[in-house]
């Protein structure tokens, strides 16, 4: 294993963590029908996703990627299982299904549902004011300029409230994200955004992250706002912080609520805040991308996933699995239900998957300009309408198509995720074998 301490700068924490969106290429799946992809038996995946499949062995076979795992299923249909690589480069374990992978920002989504749980249960206000579960959030000041002095600040103009911190418009921050002085007091104040390695990284700080949940949300509330609430998408803590209003409204820590109403029902047995050692046979390495040459970050065995964080990041924390994750997809597309089972309600799933931006709030010239935003992920317009999702900083990419029931997972390990063109090009692939199938059966109807 290549050894190198410390990091280049090229795989600063910055440049590894920002990455987020679902590519550029456009998921223009809505129109389509679930008769074309309906799958009969999954016997031979690489068969019925060619395109998919060759992408697969392309980036694996010339080691851009370690491994790679594509999961795609519609409706109650069986999933479909893509799987490429080792675990770790020049490893003999291979890849699949069940393997391990740091998700990051596809975190987000699930805690995005959760809070939708509880807004349907009527213990919380899709439109509340955050003061009122968190008193501390009351009377907030805004930066005059997102780069400058702390000190220089004015009135919040309104209050922040729990749709914006759904939808990244609530004026909050990401030390990944913001420059100048508000990025340097996140660091001190230890509101990070996730944990990648035990090597050093240019420009991580030194402050330890906060010890809990309820002392990252204090340490928040006593820095300004980088923007007036509401007015701008700008990606951020929002979904970590709702992590933290989760616990005071629910009465149970944010990981026991994730397990006893997500986890545990949907059967993900492989989603984890903490690896337990005795999975680690399953953890995959997370590789940084220099140069073309993938240099290991976080060693399966040595890894950091393996410490209990000092507190689950609802943001970007999460290992989970292909099947994992497409068991959430699962249970999304069908509206709340899973192998009959009811998870949430159809109207929770729905609204979250719905476009929740606040009135007036500008996307200009970020990932998701001419998009909306659901809980915690995006929510596609014109051709893109009905696909509901986000990705990962390791690479990663899922989302369900809420009108054809269509649900997809991409799985890999590398940062940083804009390194490689891996993400268009996969839903260019993707987009070929669908096309292909709904020829088939436009001539089979014929």
């Amino acid at each position: 294993m290549t050894a190198f301490n410390p990091l280049p700068a090229e795989l600063s924490r910055r440049n590894l963590l920002r990455g987020g969106g679902m590519g550029t290429a456009a998921l223009a799946l809505s129109g389509l029908s679930g008769a074309a992809f309906a799958q009969r038996e999954v016997r031979d995946a690489s068969a019925m996703w060619p395109n998919v499949a060759a992408l697969q062995e392309r980036y694996v076979g010339r080691q851009r990627v370690a491994n790679m795992v594509s999961a795609i299923g519609v409706g109650d249909a069986d999933t479909a299982y893509i799987a490429d690589g080792p675990l770790s480069l020049g490893g003999m374990v291979q890849a699949g299904p069940d393997s391990l992978y740091r998700i990051y920002s596809m975190t987000k989504p699930i805690t995005g549902m959760a809070v939708m749980m509880l807004i349907d249960e009527g213990k919380l206000g899709l439109d509340q004011p955050l003061k009122e579960i968190l008193p501390a959030f009351g009377n907030m000041r805004v930066l005059k300029s997102p780069t400058g002095a702390l000190s220089d600040t004015v009135p919040a103009e309104r209050d922040v409230t729990i749709r914006q911190l759904l939808t990244h418009t609530a004026g909050l921050g990401y030390a990944i994200i913001q420059t100048g002085p508000i990025k340097q007091a996140y660091e001190t104040a230890g509101i990070n955004p996730a944990q990648v390695t035990r090597l050093p990284i240019p420009g991580i700080g030194t402050a330890r992250p906060a010890p809990s949940l309820k002392a990252f949300a204090d340490r928040l509330a006593e820095l300004p706002l980088v923007y007036q609430p509401g007015t701008k998408w700008s990606y951020s803590v929002g979904l970590d912080l709702l992590g933290r209003v989760i616990e005071v409204v629910s009465g149970q820590s944010f990981d026991t609520f994730l397990e006893e109403r997500f986890f545990g029902p949907l059967g993900m047995d492989s989603t984890f805040f903490t690896v337990p050692r005795s999975q680690v046979a399953r953890l995959t390495t997370n590789y940084g991308n220099l140069g073309g040459n993938l240099l290991p970050l976080d060693p399966a065995r040595a890894s950091i996933y393996l410490d209990k964080p000092e507190f689950p990041f609802g943001g970007a924390g999460l290992v989970s699995s292909p099947r994992d994750y497409d068991r959430f997809l699962r249970m999304l597309g069908n509206y709340g239900t899973f192998e009959g089972k009811r998870i949430m309600s159809e109207a929770a799933v729905k609204l979250g998957t719905s476009d929740l931006l606040p009135q007036g709030a500008s996307t200009a010239g970020t990932w998701v300009a001419g998009e909306g935003f659901g809980a915690g992920g995006r929510s596609g317009k014109g051709e893109n309408a009905g696909t509901f999702g986000w990705s990962g900083a390791a690479g990663t990419l899922a989302f369900v198509n809420m009108l054809t029931g269509l649900r997809v997972g991409m799985y890999v390990q590398y940062m940083p995720d804009s390194s490689l063109p891996l993400r268009d090009e996969f839903i260019a692939a993707l987009q070929q074998d669908v096309s292909a199938k709904m020829g088939a059966a436009k001539k089979d109807a014929a």
